[in-house]
Order: structure tokens, then sequence, then C-alpha cells
């Protein structure tokens, strides 16, 4: 026999308004019916404790190893290295909307999307849904959210409890009596505040005994909360999983990364984090990274030197025309401005133009070295000569394969190379609207041209703090995050870069780019770990189908362990 659950046939028109009154609105389709066969009560009814201990960082708790947390270890998936968020709003906003930041944007505490923000600032801003609303849709279960923080109390308007405290003592005793009166509650999320506050008086790091103690009281509440959620009179009859987090580590304003552990008594341990090199496949018109303004930090003009630096390999040859990676205008006949790099045959090549800006039209130089589809180093550098009067009297581009010089042309005739477009990877239209697909690591941006010596020396660096015009670099991304939509700068200044459109993080093992470290393959799940995964891994201890249109970053990694838990 099937039972058909809940389902409300409406179409929900969800709307954000911004800081500045920008409005827009989302529709969701009516999802399928979910049917799910009828199993006995010994079976457990599935339900969901998330408990969020604002402020803590991963390696700290680590080294702390408080009584509760150390205990459920043994039984978890977890992570001492949770990938970090923006602030406090943006790791909550995460958390409850399977959503990363890159996305729902929301970071200020007032929980509304700043304007100015975002990828593209002519897209509509949508608002989605929190995983209260997920589950009560499927699921005839009540909702409960427990915190101090008012604000987050008010973004979560559709949880059935919401107790008003102020304190994490009041946290503990309010989420206590929901858990003992309450038998037909399905999730409840729990908010700690304290430790981030001790944290502030005296480093979020174990040695501050504010901040260790802070991390230790919030320990025994858990040991209390899980104490009344054992003591459940239906306990027997239910199967809790039960989630312990942060939404970040460290402060607001000076995030770190997390923690997260993911308990259930059936589970055996298994640590979270990537394994072997995680990159992103780039294969769609669509799929691109992009810094969303910089200020003209990236901005070449017509008397900038820079060079530019970037491991790329290509999953095909023999590719028409496509540009993989620009700061430039759409490549169409002559009318090019700023640069932009193709995969054109199976070689490399670099197109420059300043049309626009009153320059001769383009100018295309090609490597001679075909990439094929193994790891290389390619590298631009425009090396350009001023007179005394500011003036550029000699500008010259330079390709390297690998190290190698491999062209050199006079580019002074196409004169400012400036453009408003955004430094992108991914393609763009140029002669061919067909993208090549293609991985990039460990890209590099300095605002000097280098030495062909230096640049040959220093190919295959695995550490870029060691190149010696480390001063000169203004942006480097290694682009293995393998997870959610930000590749993270890792250069003393410079900006991340944001993901959209239709890629996927993909996982090649010990096929390392040569500037990246290879670390030992311990396992062949490699399962970064991101707030973003609290919603995910609800929704998939739930029952109910995590759909497209919800636009999930989150993971819903369990489904790689049931074998532990479903008998």
């Amino acid at each position: 026999m099937k039972t058909n659950n809940k389902i409300f046939n409406i179409i929900l028109g969800v709307c954000a308004i911004g800081i500045l009154g920008y409005t827009s609105c989302k529709k969701y389709a009516n999802p399928p019916a979910i049917y799910e066969e009828l199993k006995p009560l010994t079976a457990g009814q599935r339900k969901i404790l998330v408990i969020s201990i604002d402020g803590v960082t991963g390696s700290e708790l680590q080294t702390i190893a408080p009584t509760n947390i150390a205990a459920l270890q043994k039984n978890a998936k977890y992570s001492y290295n949770t990938l970090k968020t923006a602030s406090d709003a943006a790791g909550w906003v995460s958390m409850l909307t399977g959503t990363s930041f890159v996305k729902h944007q929301i970071s200020t505490d007032n929980f509304e999307r700043a304007a100015g923000s975002g990828v593209d600032e002519h897209a509509p801003i949508v608002s989605y849904r929190n995983v209260f609303d997920y589950i009560t849709q499927y699921k005839s279960v009540k909702t409960a959210l427990v915190t101090p923080w008012t604000n987050l109390r008010n973004y979560m308007k559709n949880a059935d409890f919401a107790p008003v405290v102020s304190t994490d003592i009041a946290v503990k005793d309010s989420t206590v009596s929901i858990l003992n009166s309450q038998a037909g509650l399905g999730v409840i999320f729990v908010n700690f505040r304290e430790v981030e506050a001790a944290g502030a008086n005296g480093g979020y790091v174990a040695s501050n005994a504010n901040y260790k103690n802070a991390i230790v009281k919030a320990d025994e509440y858990i040991g209390n909360i899980l104490t009344a959620l054992k003591a459940r009179k239906n306990y027997p009859g239910e199967d809790w999983l039960v989630i312990l987090t942060s939404n970040h580590g460290g402060s607001s304003a000076n995030p770190t990364n997390g923690f997260t552990l993911v308990y259930n008594p059936a589970f055996k341990p298994f640590e979270l984090k990537k394994s072997g090199f995680n990159p992103v496949l780039f294969s769609t018109n669509t799929s691109r990274a992009v810094t969303p303004d910089d200020k003209g930090l990236y901005d070449v003009g017509d008397t900038k030197s820079i060079t530019v630096q970037m491991e790329t390999k290509f999953n095909s040859t023999n590719i028409n025309y496509p540009t993989f990676f620009s700061k430039s205008t759409n490549l169409s006949g002559s009318s090019i401005t700023g640069w932009q790099w193709g995969h054109y045959g199976d070689s490399w090549s670099v197109t420059v133009g300043g049309t626009s800006n009153g320059g001769s039209g383009k100018l295309q130089v090609n490597a001679t070295t075909a990439p094929g589809t193994n790891w290389h180093t390619l590298t631009m550098s425009i090396n350009t000569t001023v007179n005394t009067q500011g003036a550029a009297t000699a500008r010259t581009l330079k390709l390297y394969v690998d190290g190698n010089l491999e062209a050199t042309s006079d580019i002074l005739s196409r004169k400012s190379l400036t453009t408003s477009e955004l430094l992108r990877i991914g393609h763009r239209t140029g002669d061919t609207d067909t993208p090549t697909p293609f991985y990039g690591a460990n890209l590099a941006f300095f605002n000097v041209a280098l030495s062909d010596a230096v640049i040959k020396a220093n190919i295959g660096l695995k550490d870029i703090t060691q190149h010696p015009n480390y001063a000169n670099l203004i942006g480097f991304w290694p682009m293995d995050e393998g997870t959610e939509g930000t590749f993270f700068n890792k250069a003393p200044v410079g900006y991340n870069m944001s993901l959209s459109g239709v890629y996927s993080w993909t996982n090649l093992g010990a096929l390392y780019p040569p500037g990246t470290t290879p670390e030992p393959i311990t396992s062949n799940l490699s399962i970064p770990s991101t707030v973003s995964d609290v919603s995910a891994l609800a929704l998939y201890w739930m029952k109910i189908n995590i759909l497209p249109d919800f636009s999930f970053d989150g993971k819903p990694y369990l489904k790689n362990f049931e074998l532990e838990f479903l008998k």
C-alpha cells in the first residue's frame, strides 16, 4: 500500500526586496507528488536536529576536543575545515536555503540582499526558499527555531515554534522544553551565539580561555539537549539526524573555516574533505567565473604592463576557434577591445584589439606547441615602455607555454585595451560559439611584465608566496575549492571570482596540475564540507527529492553511505 504525502497545490511567488528597493519574484512550479511505501513503526520516523555554535573555528575545536562533540564523532561524518562564509547572516542563509553566498548575496545583519553585490547586475534578484518551507510542504511535521538573534527569528518567520530568548542557557532550556513537549516535532534548528562573542575578547583560538570555556559550555548544553532528545516518549520510534556546525569560524567581520558533524548511531566515522584535485569543468556557453567590480585593478589600459598565467587542461583537440579566458568584448570581426585567450585548432592563441578605443583591428598571436589534453602552463605578458610624459612608446605581447617563449608581437598600434568587461574564465562569443571543455588551475595575475628567466624558473611553483615577484601579485586563484560558487583569491590584494551558469566540479584524483602540491588520496570520495550542505542533508534525510528548481549548492552526501543505515 502507498500513501500520498501532503502536497500543497500552489505556486509559490517569493519576492525579495533589497536595501535600495530592488524587487523581484521567483515562481516555483508544483513539484510532483512523492509516494512512499508504508513501513512499520520500527523503521523509525526520520527527524532532524541542527545545532549551530556560531563562530567556532574548526581547527580550534579539534584542538579543544570537548567531551560530547568528541563522543559524537565516533558515529559521524565530520569536518574541521568547513568552507568559510562571508558573515554571520551569510552563513545562516546558506545553511537554511542550501545556496552559496554567490547566489543569495545576503551578508548584512538585516538579512537583506545588498544592492550591487551580484555577478550580473541586470539579472533578477532571486529569493530562495528556506528548508522549513520545503519540509512542511511535503511532511506533516512541526518546525522550531531557537535563537537569541532577533534578526534570525524574523528571517525565519515560518517556524512553528520560535521562543524569544536572549542567552545561550535560555536557548538550551527552551530547546529541552520543546523536545519534551512536542511529539509532532520534525525539525529543530538551535543557535548558540556566546562562543563568537567570547572570541572577540582575546581571539578565536584555543589558547584564549574565554573562547575555550565558551566552547566547553556550549558542548555541555549539547549534552543536555541530547539527553532530552533520547528521553522523548516516542524516541524508540524516531530516527534522528543530528547536525552540529557553525555559521563560520571566527568573527563575522573576518570569518574563517568552521566545522560540521553529522551524527546518527548507525553511522561509521568518516572525515569530510577534498580528495585528489577538484577543479571546475567549464564546458558550456554559460559556465564562467568572473571578478565582480574590480575597481580597475585588472584593466590593462594603454600604459600598464602585466603577466597573466594559468595552468590549463583541455578535454579535446581540433576545436574551431572558441575562447576560454578574457578581459574583452566579444570577438566579432575586427571590433574586439581588450584581450582574450582561445583554443584554435589544437593551439593556444591570444587575440588583442583596441578598435573601440581608436586602435587598429584585432591581432591574433599563436603559440606553436599543441597543448593536447595534458596540463600545460600558459603565460601571457604585456610589456609597455612609457616616455617622460607617461605615453606608451613601445608595447610587446609575449606568449609562453610551460615557460618557453613561443611568440612575440608588437601591439602598440592597438592602443588602449581598456574595457568595462569583467575578468572572465570560461567561454565568451568569439569566431564560434561552441565552447571547448577545459579545466583551469593556479591563475596568477601580476601588475608587471615578468622576464623570460623569471617565468621559466617558476613554472610549477607550488608555493606562490615564494615567487620573486610576489609583491606584484594582484590575483591568485588556485581554483580547487571543489564545491559551491567561489574561487577564492589568495594574493595579498585582489578579488574573489564568482561562478555562474552551468558548470560542474569534478574529481581528477591524482591528476594534479604542475603548481598544486599533491596530497595522498585517502578515499575515492571527495566531499568538501560547506554550511549549504545542511539543507540538502535535511531534505535527503526527510526523503524529499531535491529538484533542480531549488538551485541547491549543498550536497546530500549521506547517499554515499546508505549501506550503513538503510537495512
